[in-house]
């Protein structure tokens, strides 16, 4: 099968498609011809050497944990899943997937049914950023209805989703991201949005009871900013970078909490997501679709930033 795959940590050129053994379903495992599969800031923090790179190891290894396509087989065990039946997943993160490949193997669970309103190209933007917010906002901080949530780079992969997830948990939603992007996630359900690149958040919003801070303490001291903005009991809820001591202590000190986090793979989460989806709840955004062959260009412009939405891979499949 055809895979992208890298053999040193580096830029974008070390990126290079490549004919490799097609792997084979365990027990209780499927084999899933990937359609398509979703570019996320981790997969170019990884291929640079940070990121997820001290899980998967010493290269060569191949990118890549958002996919969408359809099961060609199953392992022994597998009685929720069978061959022809389309689905999407986050498999084995942070452990390596292989996204970035005609097929890929993974257990059954981690999958589950696709979207039936998305192509494979929108289901593949899906797993990896909506599972990050859906597990912070549900499962971390447990929002309620009537709380206000900040979301920093509301316009993001993980960002988009997570605006228009705590507006269905009946959250009052404030977002941070360029002036041209509010009317967009107006639409989405965000109730009040900041223009960051002309106003500092924390001089605007107040009373917040979650932060999730998907920006992290490099970009600006975001991180220990937010812990401003919060009452007394809130939730900062940081994502890249995690929670420092020293951000902890601050935390303390103003008598709010902190949360690192890491998204897990959670097929039933996305069965109640696709469940959204489908509804019209939610609104899944794509940027822009590469062949499998243009993964190098991909990340070239995931990494240049303000990216609306999300990236994706298109296999051939």
């Amino acid at each position: 099968m055809r895979a992208v795959v890298q053999d040193a940590p580096g830029g974008p050129e070390v990126l290079r498609v490549a004919e490799v053994a097609r792997p084979e379903p365990l027990p209780t495992e499927v084999l899933v011809r990937v359609h398509a599969a979703g570019v996320n800031p981790v997969d170019w923090k990884t291929r640079q050497g940070g990121g997820m790179a001290g899980v998967l190891g010493e290269p060569p290894f191949t990118l890549g944990w958002d996919v969408s396509g359809v099961v060609e087989e199953v392992g022994f065990g597998v009685t929720t899943l069978a061959p022809g039946d389309e689905v999407y997943g986050m498999p084995w993160f942070p452990r390596q997937a292989g996204g970035y490949a005609e097929f890929v193997t993974a257990p059954s669970r981690q999958f589950a049914r696709k979207p039936a309103t998305l192509s494979h190209e929108a289901a593949a933007a899906v797993p990896l950023a909506a599972l990050t917010a859906w597990q912070i906002l549900v499962d971390t901080a447990k929002v309620e209805a009537g709380q206000r949530v900040l979301v920093h780079a509301a316009a993001g992969g993980v960002g988009h989703f997570a605006v228009q997830f705590a507006r269905h948990l009946g959250a009052t939603v404030v977002g941070t991201a360029r002036e041209s992007r509010h009317e967009w996630l107006g639409r989405l359900g965000a109730a009040e949005l900041i223009d960051y690149t002309e106003q500092r958040f924390e001089d605007a919003v107040e009373d917040v009871d979650v932060v999730i801070d998907l920006l992290g303490e490099e970009h600006d001291a975001t991180s220990t900013r937010s812990l401003e903005v919060l009452k007394k009991g809130g939730l900062l809820v940081a994502v890249p970078g995690g929670v420092s001591p020293e951000l902890r202590e601050a935390a303390d000190a103003r008598g709010v909490r902190t949360s690192p986090f890491l998204v897990e793979p959670d097929g039933a989460a996305l069965t109640t997501i696709a469940g959204l989806i489908d509804r019209g709840v939610v609104e899944v955004e794509v940027a822009d679709v590469f062949p499998l062959e243009e993964a190098a260009r991909a990340h070239r412009q995931g990494e240049r930033g303000h990216t609306r939405g999300k990236l994706v891979l298109r296999t051939g499949a």
